[in-house]
């Protein structure tokens, strides 16, 4: 190893992806510090589906036992016309799903997983972790990174790892494509407590009620302690937006023409939080 080489990999946010980055390094021998820019580790948003995939990363980085205490497996996974309230089709997730896939189909609520992985990187000798370090700039010299921070503070790496989101340092640095692209759809968010929602919709299943521009989708969380409810629709009122309050109106005005189940279920929610679905066009050579 050369002396670049002991130094550690820098990170850039501290998020899922961020800290899963750090994790698998520390496996592997490499040191890290990772530089997230809030004053403490957290997570926004509310449920996550985790594929069969994700269950051979947790694998593959120590943590399948911490994530199966809190994740929920269920039954199924089920498509419901909104307007109709038919079943569409349904895939069992049984024992010919794990068969086939080799591990299993679960929802976990982004907190629990993001706490998993920070306890894992707390853990480990290998990883640093820094909060309230905002980076402004970086730049490539003599085989090495170095790393500014608003608050004035300088660190060296052997290399850095951009896990900053949609609206990345990082990328904006090395491919300068702008602002991300507004999609037209907009995601409602909202948990509801287990015993507000209606018995005959308390399905051990995820469920995606879908219909034309708009889609509902349900799941339980927590250990049946929670459901959670992600409505999406089309909309051209918000250009941007991120953990913001959402339009209670504008959200039933879309939703109008569909099902009993659908209705009832946004009707018992009186706040929900909004983001803008954005996306970004590929890059053929970073």
């Amino acid at each position: 190893m050369t002396a670049t080489s002991k130094l550690p990999f820098i990170i850039i946010g501290g998020g899922i992806g961020g800290l899963a980055a750090a994790l698998a390094l520390s496996q592997r021998g490499f040191s890290s510090l990772l530089l997230e820019q809030a004053a403490e580790f957290g997570e926004i948003g509310a449920g996550i589906q985790l594929g069969p995939n994700v269950f051979r990363m947790f694998e593959k980085l120590g943590v399948t036992a911490e994530i199966n205490k809190l994740a929920v497996f269920p039954e199924s996974l089920m498509m419901r016309d909104s307007i109709t309230g038919e079943e569409v089709t349904t895939i069992r997730l049984d024992d010919k799903f794990l068969q086939r896939f080799k591990y299993p189909y679960g929802v976990i609520h982004r907190a629990d997983l993001h706490r998993v992985l920070l306890e894992a990187c707390a853990k480990s000798d290998l990883i640093t972790l820094k909060t309230s370090q905002k980076v402004t700039s970086f730049e490539e010299t003599d085989g090495r990174v170095v790393v500014k921070t608003l608050a004035g503070d300088i660190y060296e790496g052997t290399a850095l790892l951009g896990c900053d989101g949609l609206w990345s340092i990082v990328r904006e640095h090395i491919v300068g494509d702008g602002k991300p692209r507004v999609s037209g759809h907009v995601t409602y968010r909202a948990v509801l407590p287990t015993s507000e929602m209606p018995e005959d919709l308390r399905l051990w299943s995820m469920v995606i009620w879908a219909g034309e521009k708009t889609h509902l989708v349900q799941y339980p969380m927590r250990g049946g302690e929670l459901f959670n409810l992600v409505a999406v629709f089309h909309s051209d009122k918000f250009a941007e937006g991120w953990d913001a309050y959402g339009d209670p109106t504008e959200l039933h005005e879309r939703f109008a023409k569909t099902c009993a189940p659908v209705r009832t279920m946004l009707g018992k929610i009186n706040s929900w939080r909004m983001w803008v679905l954005c996306d970004r066009a590929p890059i053929r050579d970073w």
